[in-house]
């Protein structure tokens, strides 16, 4: 009888849980380890940060939906995994045996790599998780009572930009809404080396399209930024050339800042000889299988993708919803065939889809494959992907509720784009 663990119980951990439940035999045990008993649907964290959304409207109790499907779960977190030895030992003590390791864990965030970064004991706050969105937000309504400058980014060596564009945007929309917007200078702070880099070398015209965005906007922009350090209502950020040597240096005030970190991966990982690379993102190859040790399979944003390529200021690429769901499947078929005795045959398309809300608008872009040369790149805006931005939650959250399988992404938003699907 086959025992897989899955170590996260975010978007992608509890995705392949469900399909892995709906593809394996029946006396397989599946178990999920999670930090506390919470599902929380990240791509809104944005609008939780402003009070458009409460933590409670976006977050589900995950032990009663894991179980009705006959899925274990376990609350204490991931201490150390030991693929050695086919174990993960628990931050409560106890360890799991495995046959088979899903590792989802999603990214450790990195605010220790920016003096003064960060919302705890830092000076910046975050929407990287709906623990700090819901600190962003009680920041905000302080904020509120005596607006000032606000700073939004993201840090050298980010690699998920569209929140970070997306929260700026909808702050703009939000004090615009209150009839406070005048009061507001913003800047928008990023190691693209353009606006629109999106870490993915641009999507159609994306540079464009958000370029024109931020300008009716009136919010500023400094690009190839290395945020240095961040003290109580300053920060220091290089401006750096196309080499990559300084250009200007910039002292920015502020009363507000929402900056995204860099990631790298989960402490449980790091470090581990044939499992990470060098800032701990797993290693994988095209079926998602670890080449050190092919029991270990990973998905999601604590994969080792490469930049796509190279920027004066480090960027990262990101790893979309599209792709995270590509992968799910991909690992839950290989696996079943790895049990099985089969060869591994499924690949995951590594296509990006990012659905960027603006408040009231909003921006697409597809990139299929996400690395250039492309068969498809294209970008375009309208109030309808704002619409497909809130259905897109609308339907994550039922299926975490109901353990449905089915890819939201290959199936109806391609469709919606009007885009054939494509390798």
């Amino acid at each position: 009888m086959a025992h897989v663990v899955v170590l996260g119980a975010g978007i992608g951990g509890m995705s392949v849980a469900y399909e892995l439940r709906e593809l394996l035999d029946e006396d397989a045990t599946i178990t999920v380890v999670g930090e506390g008993e919470l599902f929380s649907f990240t791509p809104s964290n944005p609008w939780v940060a402003v009070g458009w959304r409460t933590p409670d409207e976006i977050q589900v109790q995950v032990p009663p939906r894991l179980a009705h499907h006959r899925i274990g779960f376990e609350a204490a977190g991931a201490e150390r995994v030991e693929p050695g030895h086919n174990r993960v030992r628990l931050r409560d003590g106890r360890t799991l045996d495995y046959d088979h390791l899903v590792i989802a864990t999603g990214p450790r965030l990195a605010f220790d790599e920016v003096p003064g970064l960060g919302p705890d004991g830092g000076h910046t706050h975050s929407i990287c998780t709906t623990a700090h969105a819901a600190q962003a937000r009680a920041a905000y309504e302080r904020f509120l009572e005596s607006p000032g400058p606000v700073v939004v980014g993201a840090a050298a060596g980010a690699s998920c930009f569209g929140p970070a564009y997306e929260f700026a945007m909808i702050l703009d929309r939000d004090l615009r809404k209150r009839k406070l917007r005048d009061r507001v200078p913003i800047t928008y702070v990023t190691p693209e080396p353009y606006i629109g880099h999106m870490g993915l070398g641009g999507v159609g015209d994306s540079k464009g399209l958000m370029e024109s965005e931020l300008r009716q906007r009136h919010i500023r922009w400094i690009t190839n930024a290395k945020i240095a350090a961040v003290r109580a209502g300053e920060m220091d950020v290089t401006e750096m050339d196309d080499s990559g040597q300084p250009k200007q240096a910039h002292v920015l005030a502020f009363k507000y800042a929402m900056v995204l970190p860099a990631f790298t991966g989960v402490d449980a990982v790091r470090g581990i000889e044939g499992l990470c690379n060098p800032r701990g993102f797993v290693a994988i190859d095209r079926h998602q299988r670890n080449p050190a040790f092919p029991n270990v399979y990973a998905l999601g944003v604590c994969v080792a993708i490469p930049p796509v390529e190279p920027t004066p200021v480090p960027t990262g690429a990101p790893k979309t919803g599209f792709m995270i769901e590509s992968m799910v499947s991909t690992v839950a078929r290989n696996l079943r065939a790895d049990i099985a005795g089969e060869p591994a045959t499924t690949e995951a398309t590594w296509n990006a889809i990012c659905l960027a809300d603006m408040g009231d608008t909003g921006v697409a872009f597809v990139a299929l494959p996400q690395m250039p040369p492309r068969n498809v790149t294209w970008a375009r805006r309208g109030r309808w992907v704002h619409m497909a931005k809130i259905a897109f939650e609308k339907y994550f959250l039922m299926k975490i509720k109901t353990g449905r399988t089915e890819p939201v992404y290959e199936k109806y938003v391609l469709r919606l784009l009007g885009i054939r699907r494509t390798r």
